[in-house]
């Protein structure tokens, strides 16, 4: 495992040097058939990590947001997930909150995980067992128990109910980002309704199992990888007892519509 840490750290270092000079120049973009922005710097990346990821590990599988999809990733029991540039919309506009995320995911667990936002020099790391890291430096989730007053990464639009208490909210475009803030103790919670994908949580959840956190669905059930269906329903990141607490909020709020 050790010798996948290092390859993999190679890999999204390089990558992320990649990306920073389509950053500070400009890429060119476009839209893909959802709507959903791409950049020249995206496919580039993509195509450096799979260069090197798929190059010293033949047997390991891959599934990125920029490569199509085959079945072929279902077949094996290591698969590399990837998410070349997480927050394209913010990379595309000059803000830094953008990140690479990347996992090495065994029989539907992640054991490798790095989420590396180049533009605030912050690279975080987990290995299965090993904890979770900032720039080399253990992080672990935050001590909040009230969700009054807690930092919480949703979007407005997220929170439609009226009779949440008065909290911190903040938004940032990458998901992968998100649940690292969550992990490093930075904000208390992640949150959002909206539909997302195993290359944007992978990495992420990692990082939160290793910091003392947990990541599930808005039902409240854990994810599992490298599925023939890649999409998930929503998604919430907390310490244990501040997730548990926030949950069954979510469930009440949704028993009283």
């Amino acid at each position: 495992m050790e010798a996948d840490r290092i390859l993999l750290e190679a890999a999204v270092r390089e990558a992320g040097a990649l990306a920073l000079g389509f950053y500070h120049a400009g890429a060119r973009s476009w839209h893909k058939a959802d709507k959903s922005p791409v950049s020249e710097a995206d496919m580039s990346v993509d195509r450096l990590l799979r260069k090197k990821l798929n190059f010293a590990r033949k047997d390991y599988g891959w599934l990125s947001e920029e490569t199509a999809d085959t079945p072929q990733r279902l077949k094996c029991s290591h698969v590399w997930i990837v998410d070349p540039i997480d927050g394209t919309r913010a990379f595309l506009n000059a803000r830094p909150w953008w990140s690479i995320s990347a996992a090495l995911v065994t029989d539907g667990e992640p054991v490798l995980g790095v989420v590396y936002a180049p533009a605030l020099d912050a690279y975080y790391e987990a290995l299965k067992g090993s904890g979770a890291r900032l720039n080399g430096q253990p992080i672990h989730t935050s001590v909040c128990t009230d969700i009054a007053g807690c930092r919480l990464l949703a979007g407005q639009h997220a929170l439609r109910a009226r009779d949440w208490p008065q909290m911190q909210i903040a938004q940032k475009n990458s998901i992968a980002y998100r649940l690292a803030l969550v992990a490093s103790g930075a904000f208390d919670a992640a949150f959002t309704a909206g539909r997302k994908s195993e290359w944007d949580m992978a990495a992420g959840d990692l990082l939160l199992r290793e910091a003392g956190g947990v990541l599930t669905g808005i039902d409240g059930n854990p994810f599992s990888y490298n599925a023939p269906d890649t999409r998930r329903n929503g998604l919430l990141a907390a310490s244990k007892p501040f997730h548990a607490m926030f949950l069954a909020r979510i469930r009440d709020l949704a028993g009283a519509v």
